[in-house]
């Protein structure tokens, strides 16, 4: 979200009739218009050169300019914000500002501005219409709840929300004192609290929006410039309504809503809400994240105080929040995800419309529903009527869930699905761009399925595999045509995952990476690109960690214990549990083939310990049992009871000066960035910052440490060697640091995130 400089414009001719202004500055506005429409002033958003409009300082400073000519001119009754991009009404803050800022009072002045600003538009005698179309998130729902009357478009594209949440922050212009009085304070707290996207008829339906537009078809323009003129003709509408009082911007609320309110209003009742939701955030947040507590803390000094304490501490905590390590390191993420959503390998000479997934399990059916449900005509095929059926079930039950949650039709749906077709022959195969396999983890299974792909298939279709440890280059050396293999590594369960791995070998064509790239982008994953070899980046990081955890285990840490050492670190999921849901058998698998390419350097727990397990049919989660007791409907798992043997029989003695909680984190923690760091070493990885997106979007890496290269910058290059030092002593090799992490311990001005 960058903020572009301004460059002048001409204005267009009768842009200024109905001398709405004779200041200069009409000259040089490049982000604001305005257009009077008989009495009515119809600002218009419009960042230069960008996707989507954001609250820029310049852009703030014209509509500041604008909105004071409309109160100055006594023609003007009323006026109407709106955008002139389709998508976007204002998608929030510049985040670049933000970021420029170097201390807490920097960014609190930030707030206040914004802050009296949008209590000028609240306070103001001509009413203000907000016409949204497209998002209108963070800071730009600000603005628009602080206007007198919303007018949204019943728009897919059209949701509302406050994401400030997801970056570390809280909504600072205001939002946290307006949003509760709108629409309550259960759910501004759910809004505000989970940064959750609100659609337009939700928020009618709420008190968020006023009224709803229906989206125009085709007619003599494209739909979505007919849309945005029919929006901003119903919006005129109202604010002349509101300026002559033909329209009351009072709202009637339901019976509910009423009851609502009143309860809120008494103390009591809100004390047992902030209590409540003051406990639920402890428990998932595990007191890592500080914006959700300080979000509650804002809100309750403006109902408890009033609104001059509400502004002052909202506009106070979002300086804090703004400096916290947490705030940057999620903020890193968004940039590194921006960044990953971009294909840098340029358009690919051909685009795959015709996809075909081979073996219908979990991942085959996962990748298949993500890539139908995105239009791409997909092809599923498996060895076995039975395999193919439960596939193509997944998929349907997948997109069902969609309909459930209201976000598909159960039209859209079955359009969809019209769209994959399951079999189990290569019929069609010779239509097909791109070929994905998803078959059993064996090199002769992968090359026996290669040779009879490249039987069937056109010359410029492209043979994928979704392995997870396997070297491409293996795989690749049964074709005839290397330059058309390539690694797409898809995580589990694929619909909810968002990572997507891409491998590339020596051989490996640019058009092809290109086509693997869009493929993963029209998906809607992130993707991060990354060189062949054992492992490749995400299984390499996470083999090491895993290892140790297997040690921590046989030192006599039981299953639950080394579950809440690591989610207190800020691991969404326990390192015991991760083992279960990778399945037992799968991690010993990758065990075997990485301990065979790495050696020593990636022992640590016993492979025999998994070999067991595996013996005794305890897989992990599929099997319904590994480290614990799966049942289901059955929330709380017990421990397998069945492992106490097993742990008992490779019992380890544990050293006692490096088996405190913190040690235990920081032996897991630092096997995953000593590795990560290898692999930039190595050239596996092209930039820190796709090795920070993969280890958190793919492996669940602490979201507020920002990855292992934002974690290793901010915690101290010097600190993780110092740490790797003292269990290397322990433990031999495992923990010796590589040699980057060296280089940035002794230079401490070198830093992996500039």
């Amino acid at each position: 979200m960058e903020a572009v400089p301004s460059s002048s414009r001409v204005p267009r001719p009768g842009y200024a009739c109905r001398n709405i202004s004779t200041s200069s500055a009409l000259q040089d506005r490049t982000h604001v218009s305005c257009d009077i429409k008989g009495d009515v002033a119809v600002v218009r958003f419009n960042t230069p050169n960008s996707k989507v409009n954001t609250l820029s300082k310049q852009l703030s400073a014209e509509f500041t300019d604008v909105m004071n000519e409309i109160w100055a001119n006594e023609t003007v009754k009323s006026a109407v914000l709106i955008s002139s991009k389709p998508g976007s009404f204002i998608a929030g803050a510049d985040l670049n500002m933000l970021e420029a800022c170097k201390t807490a009072q920097e960014v609190t002045q930030l707030s206040q501005d914004g802050q009296k600003m949008l209590e000028k538009i609240e306070q103001s005698p001509k009413p203000v219409v907000a016409a949204i179309s497209g998002s209108c998130l963070g800071g730009g729902l600000e603005v628009a709840i602080a206007c007198h009357y919303r007018v949204a478009t019943k728009d897919r594209k059209t949701v509302l929300g406050t994401p400030e949440v997801l970056l570390g922050l809280l909504p600072g212009a205001g939002g946290t004192q307006r949003l509760p009085k709108m629409v309550g304070l259960p759910a501004a707290f759910d809004m505000m609290l989970t940064g959750r996207n609100i659609r337009a008829d939700r928020a009618k339906k709420m008190g968020l929006v006023d009224q709803l537009v229906e989206p125009l078809g085709p007619g003599l323009k494209a739909p979505e410039a007919r849309t945005i003129e029919y929006l901003e003709e119903v919006a005129i509408g109202f604010a002349r309504g509101l300026a002559n009082k033909t329209v009351s911007a009072k709202r009637s609320k339901g019976l509910m809503q009423r009851l609502t309110d009143y309860a809120m209003a008494l103390p009591f009742v809100r004390q047992q809400v902030y209590k409540t939701v003051e406990s639920k955030v402890q428990k998932q947040t595990k007191g890592l994240y500080p914006a959700p507590l300080k979000i509650i803390e804002v809100v309750k000094t403006g109902l408890d105080q009033g609104r001059d304490a509400g502004y002052l501490i909202e506009a106070q905590s979002f300086g804090q929040l703004a400096v916290t390590k947490e705030s940057k390191a999620l903020m890193g993420l968004y940039h590194g995800q921006v960044h990953c959503k971009k294909n840098k390998f340029g358009h690919p000479q051909k685009e795959v419309k015709t996809l075909a997934v081979l073996g219908a399990g979990l991942m085959g059916a996962g990748i298949a529903q993500v890539s139908v449900d995105k239009g791409i005509k997909t092809i599923l095929k498996d060895t076995a009527q039975k395999g193919l059926d439960r596939g193509q079930q997944q998929v349907y039950k997948g997109l069902n869930g969609k309909v459930k949650k209201k976000s598909l039709t159960s039209f859209e749906r079955d359009s969809i699905l019209s769209n994959l077709m399951g079999q189990l022959d290569y019929k069609g195969f010779e239509k097909a761009d791109m070929v994905i396999e998803a078959v059993f983890e064996d090199i002769n299974v992968k090359h026996k399925v290669l040779k009879e792909v490249e039987a069937v298939i056109p010359t410029h279709c492209i043979f994928a595999s979704n392995t997870s440890a396997l070297p491409i280059s293996q795989i690749a050396a049964a074709s005839k045509r290397p330059e058309k293999v390539i690694g797409m590594h898809y995580f589990s369960p694929v619909d909810k995952m968002q990572l997507l791995e891409i491998i590339t070998t020596e051989k490996t064509s640019q058009d092809t990476i290109a086509s693997a790239v869009a493929v993963g982008l029209k998906q809607g994953k992130v993707v991060i690109v990354v060189k062949d070899g054992p492992g490749f980046y995400t299984t390499r990081c996470l083999g090491p960690m895993l290892s140790e955890v297997v040690r921590v285990l046989q030192e006599g840490i039981d299953p639950k214990k080394v579950d809440a050492i690591s989610t207190a670190f800020g691991f969404p999921v326990g390192a015991a549990t991760l083992i279960d849901e990778v399945g037992v058998d799968v991690a010993t698998h990758v065990a075997e083939d990485l301990g065979k390419a790495f050696g020593q350097r990636f022992g640590g727990g016993s492979i025999d310990l998994f070999k067991l397990m595996v013996q005794k049919g305890f897989l992990g989660r599929k099997a319904g049992k590994g480290f614990y007791v799966y049942q289901e409907g059955v929330k709380n798992r017990s421990v397998n009871s069945g492992m106490d043997e097993i742990l008992e029989k490779f019992r380890v003695p544990a050293n006692p000066d490096v088996c405190s909680e913190e040690d235990i984190q920081m032996r897991l923690v630092t096997r995953f960035v000593n590795e990560a760091a290898m692999c930039l070493q190595e050239g596996i990885l092209s930039s820190p910052v796709e090795g920070d997106i993969g280890a958190v979007f793919g492996l669940g890496f602490p979201p507020c440490l920002g990855g292992p290269f934002r974690f290793a910058d901010s915690y101290g290059a010097r600190q993780l060697v110092d740490k790797l030092r003292k269990y290397e002593a322990v433990y031999g090799s495992q923990f010796t640091p590589c040699q980057l992490l060296l280089d940035h311990a002794n230079s401490p001005s070198r830093k992996f995130h500039q």
